[in-house]
């Protein structure tokens, strides 16, 4: 759809704008793996996860579980930090409410971790369980 000068609209769909904005994610995830040290022992232990399920041959539904679980981690650490980007933007000074909302920020982290670990004991327990019976 065009607006009324002729020129492109912003709502306009195209091919090139969809891959930039996909490249742009791409550079996230990038910058996010490079700059932030919890969301590589996030990916590290996620690898760990998938290598003991190729191991121990889970079914699919125990794969969208652990994906789900991995996907909610990753998905709170890129909020977590966009979160303490823009805050360090806004004041570099101490703030109390800048603070309070890097804490509630952090602790979605923490809490999808903790979600996720638990997916990990649901999935993964009962195989292990299995093997020294």
């Amino acid at each position: 759809m065009k607006n009324t000068e002729g020129k492109a609209g912003k709502n306009d769909f195209s091919f090139g704008k969809r891959l930039k904005s996909i490249r742009a994610a791409f550079n996230g995830m990038i910058f996010l793996l490079k700059s932030e040290h919890n969301a590589r022992i996030h990916l590290f232990i996620l690898i760990l996860v998938i290598i003991a399920g190729l191991i121990l041959r889970i079914n699919s539904r125990d794969w969208i579980a652990i994906g789900f679980a991995a996907g909610m981690v990753l998905v709170s650490e890129c909020f977590n930090t966009a979160i303490e980007y823009l805050s360090d933007v806004i004041s570099s000074e101490y703030n109390e409410r800048i603070k309070r909302a890097k804490d509630v920020a952090a602790a979605g982290v923490l809490i999808s971790a903790i979600i996720s670990v638990l997916v990990g004991i649901a999935v993964f327990l009962p195989l292990i369980v299995k093997i020294f019976n």
